[in-house]
């Protein structure tokens, strides 16, 4: 009787019987003004909308005398003064459990496919805290992208946090596909942020397929989503993406992309009266960036490998949000707008990207061989016009000789096709004889799996409560 019961009981425990109860005295533009309730910002509020024939979901932004300011996670239509506004007394959670793979959420964690719900008492709070500093395990070990041009010369660790930095058009989410279907990591989280509609559907099977949707959770908040949706969707899923990591597993979480995060912000903050500040990003987006950004990472549990991609203005690498981000991740891959016009995919600029973790996770032939690879890019490149117009003469200079010659086979390397996987060995393998440098085996393994790693399968059964509750 008492297993039978105990789910019901869970549910009551949730549920708070005293309500504050407030009204609404003003809807303009994005932001709802109510006279109450008692509410903090962050807090959950449920407005009752008679003539939407529904109760809408909104979040405190901010608080102005003794006006409650809201934004609501649905359109407004259908809001008018006199609404009555209902605190719930606690913060966006979501619920998580084994059941998320395979799944797709929406900006309040809520599973929008059409399969049903989670249905899981155990929840995380959606504006979490990153790990402390100080008990962050080091990160020494490689994860495999199947991407040749990163695994190879951009190698990335368990735990690093990356920007994919261009403008439209130039390959990010197909990049982010590539990684998503071919990592070694146990578990993809895929953040869609104010991406086109059309995306969601393609992203799932043309990058995922079947295989990579089983170990992947995606949350979509698309671009037509009001503001506070696309903002707390990045949340979500880093809250997604952190349980996952707290079950001892390495996490691979794709989000695309942090530009419309930013944007999302910006929006919320003009809305409130924020001051804009720089290009007309108000101070709380640059407050808000760190507190997303640092959350991925290693914790002494588990591993979450970030992809941030970041689409730069102008393909302006300085303006606000690419700087930004930049200074605060642990690497940047720049995607090439005059590579992608040469059909050169992925458009990687080798020169223009940097992983600042790559020497600690690989070993000294590797690091020596890459060294010699991008010296080769280098040379080629500084004497790039002088080799097209036939003014370069053969003997002139030895470096500049070698690297004409090997040029044409740095660059099929650096170029893969969408569906091709590529393993370390064989990446190393091809980088060593570009280079003539000898690299050992013991350098280029696949990354061992720890004994103590858990089963996606038998991960501990999480209790229920009844229906929605």
């Amino acid at each position: 009787m008492e297993t039978l019961l105990e789910k019901y009981i869970e549910v009551a425990e949730q549920v708070d019987p005293i309500k504050c109860v407030g009204r609404i005295s003003k809807v303009q533009g994005l932001l709802i003004e109510s006279r109450g309730p008692a509410a903090i910002i962050g807090e959950i509020c449920r407005i009752e909308a008679p003539r939407k024939r529904g109760v809408l979901q909104a979040e405190v932004v901010g608080l102005r005398d003794e006006t409650v300011q809201l934004m609501a996670y649905q359109e407004t239509d259908g809001i008018e003064v006199g609404n009555r506004v209902i605190a719930s007394g606690a913060a966006l959670e979501v619920a998580v459990s084994p059941k998320l793979l395979g799944r797709v959420l929406d900006a309040q964690g809520k599973p929008c496919d059409g399969r049903g719900d989670i249905q899981s008492v155990l929840r995380y709070p959606a504006m979490g805290s990153p790990p402390d500093p100080l008990k962050r395990k080091r990160v020494t070990k490689r994860i495999r992208t199947g991407v040749r041009a990163i695994d190879g010369l951009l190698t990335v660790g368990r735990g690093q946090r990356l920007g994919i930095f261009a403008g439209t058009g130039v390959g990010k989410s197909t990049l982010l596909g590539m990684i998503a279907r071919n990592t070694s990591a146990d578990v993809n989280v895929v953040a869609l942020i104010g991406e086109r509609g059309r995306e969601v559907n393609d992203f799932i099977e043309n990058e995922l397929g079947p295989a990579g949707l089983a170990r992947s959770v995606l949350i979509v908040t698309p671009s037509n989503s009001p503001p506070l949706s696309r903002l707390r969707g990045a949340y979500v899923a880093t809250a997604v993406a952190e349980y996952f990591r707290d079950q001892g597993l390495d996490v691979m979480f794709l989000f695309d992309s942090v530009t419309r995060f930013a944007r999302a912000q910006r929006e919320i903050g003009l809305a409130i009266g924020e001051p804009p500040a720089t290009r007309g990003y108000t101070p709380s987006m640059f407050d808000q960036m760190p507190k997303l950004l640092e959350r991925c990472g290693t914790s002494e549990k588990g591993t979450i490998t970030g992809f941030y991609t970041v689409l730069v203005d102008g393909d302006d690498l300085d303006e606000p949000v690419s700087d930004t981000a930049r200074g605060i991740l642990d690497g940047h891959i720049v995607l090439s707008r005059s590579l992608a016009q040469r059909y050169h995919y992925p458009a990687i600029d080798i020169l223009a990207s940097i992983s600042r973790l790559a020497p600690e996770v690989s070993g000294p032939a590797v690091n020596k061989a890459v060294g010699v690879m991008r010296r080769l890019i280098a040379v080629y490149a500084e004497n790039e016009d002088l080799i097209n117009v036939g003014a370069y003469h053969a003997g002139s200079n030895a470096a500049v000789d070698e690297a004409v010659e090997k040029h044409d086979a740095i660059r099929e390397f650096l170029i893969q096709e969408v569906t091709e996987k590529s393993s370390l060995e064989d990446t190393f393998s091809k980088i060593a004889a570009i280079t003539g440098s000898p690299i050992p085996e013991t350098e280029t393994a696949e990354p061992e799996e720890s004994d103590e790693k858990p089963d996606l399968t038998s991960f501990p059964a999480q209790k229920t409560p009844m229906g929605d509750a």
